[in-house]
């Protein structure tokens, strides 16, 4: 018989902690080896920790929406290697049958416990709708005086809809709350005078054809990001025109071989990061970050590169040290991490570490749009939908109208560091870097 601890694992470079979002597994539950049992989120990747060992969940030390500190102990397993009857469930027998029956499943293997179990509390297994309850909730609701109807009536929110010790305990909270509250009223003379009240925001008004949805873990995480960051920078917007139109028939003329050779296709989104990375290169003071009153300087180029998402959020891989990578290198890790991403299948590590972040609002056809900066950074860039437009064409013969493909920039950044000349500097050094595509360079 011996105790193991679940620690919550390093999950990549500068994480240190996470959040519990649900815990997969109840106490007294058979845990198999590389089961899954708690599920655990960063900044807006979802992990699993895993068990490293075969045994009997014991102890939950951590609630759902705690946060843990990574090297912090999640769990107590016991593992069970000389026959003896699992401590979990000796102690659940004990809690809620006679000692002698607890007794009888000491001397019993640990499969035949779990029977013995069964047999003595099976009028305690299950309510007369067959809605199971565990010995510990029915024994918390003999002793509070709640009947099997009160106890039918409480949401439960375990493993298919059980109801949890922190469920009852709630309800038994809630519950003295309201009686209290209620004799209060009663004993409470009514005062006929006039008193302040506090103003109180005005209620979201609901009808009967509303429909209340609530935000998703991921959701709230995004809208907090979003508003602290609103709060924190001054955000300042830059925009330019950008003539792609070279790139566009580099692309087209190179794809196939592209996909040939390299056997994956290659999107515009590669090089305009590739270009991104090597103006940010030349401006390192847009590579930085804010630490109150010191700035940081960013040794290495890391781009975020913000995907959508099904469910319609957003989530941000980074493309580490961009700056060194060829148009093969960036297009290889551009495909993986927009696949990954999508397959919700990205590690910590995978988010951790931008240093500046380009967002594609063209994907969804937006010509232009107003990007948040993602924080720490200072600032991101939005890139619009290539369109055919008519421009004008200047030629040693003169002027002409012609078919071209443009596209818009947008620059957001914080003003408490960065200035309009640095901002506008940036987004012109990218323009005439885009243009200048040569129409005749390999891949």
């Amino acid at each position: 018989m011996a105790k193991f601890e679940l620690k919550l694992p390093k999950m990549g470079e500068s994480v240190a902690e996470a959040t519990i979002t649900s815990w997969l597994k109840e106490v007294g539950d058979t845990i198999e080896l590389d089961e899954a049992i708690v599920e655990i989120a960063t900044d807006k990747v979802d992990s699993e920790v895993p068990s490293e060992v075969e045994g009997v969940l014991v102890e939950k030390l951590f609630d759902v929406d705690a946060v843990v500190e990574v090297g912090q102990t999640l769990a107590i397993i016991e593992t069970s290697s000389n026959g003896e009857a699992p401590a979990a469930i000796v102690e659940e027998i004990k809690a809620i049958v006679p000692s002698e029956v607890a007794k009888e499943a000491m001397d019993v293997q640990p499969e035949e416990a779990a029977t013995v179990l069964e047999n003595s509390m099976t009028d305690l297994k299950s309510s007369p709708t067959g809605k199971f309850y565990s010995p510990l909730v029915k024994n918390i609701a003999q002793k509070e005086g709640i009947s099997m109807n009160e106890l039918e009536g409480i949401a439960g929110s375990g493993k298919e809809g059980r109801v949890t010790k922190n469920d009852i305990l709630n309800y038994i909270d809630t519950r003295d709350s309201s009686a209290k509250q209620t004799v209060a009223k009663a004993d409470t003379p009514i005062d006929t005078s006039v008193s302040k009240v506090a103003p109180k925001a005005a209620p979201v008004s609901i009808n009967g054809e509303d429909e209340i949805i609530e935000m998703t873990r991921m959701g709230k995480l995004i809208s907090h990001h979003m508003v602290e960051s609103v709060q924190k920078s001054a955000h300042v917007q830059s925009f330019i025109e950008i003539d792609v139109t070279k790139i566009v028939k580099w692309r087209n003329k190179v794809k196939e071989a592209y996909f040939k050779r390299e056997g994956e296709k290659i999107t515009y989104t590669p090089i305009f990061m590739q270009a991104v990375a090597a103006t940010i290169k030349k401006f390192p003071m847009i590579n930085i970050s804010v630490d109150v009153d010191k700035i940081i300087k960013r040794k290495n180029i890391n781009l975020g590169m913000a995907a959508a998402l099904d469910d319609g959020n957003l989530i941000v891989p980074v493309i580490k040290n961009a700056d060194q990578l060829n148009l093969v290198g960036m297009t290889a890790s551009v495909n993986d991490l927009a696949k990954r991403a999508r397959a919700n299948q990205l590690k910590p590590d995978d988010i951790q570490g931008g240093t500046y972040t380009v967002t594609n609002v063209g994907s969804f056809g937006s010509v232009m749009g107003t990007p948040i900066i993602n924080q720490p950074q200072v600032a991101i860039l939005a890139l619009g939908a290539v369109r055919k437009v008519p421009a004008v064409i200047e030629t040693a013969e003169g002027d002409f109208i012609g078919i071209r493909h443009k596209m818009f920039v947008s620059h957001s950044y914080d003003h408490r560091v960065v200035n309009g000349a640095l901002g506008g500097l940036f987004i012109k050094t990218l323009k005439e870097t885009l243009e200048a595509w040569d129409l005749d360079q390999d891949f």
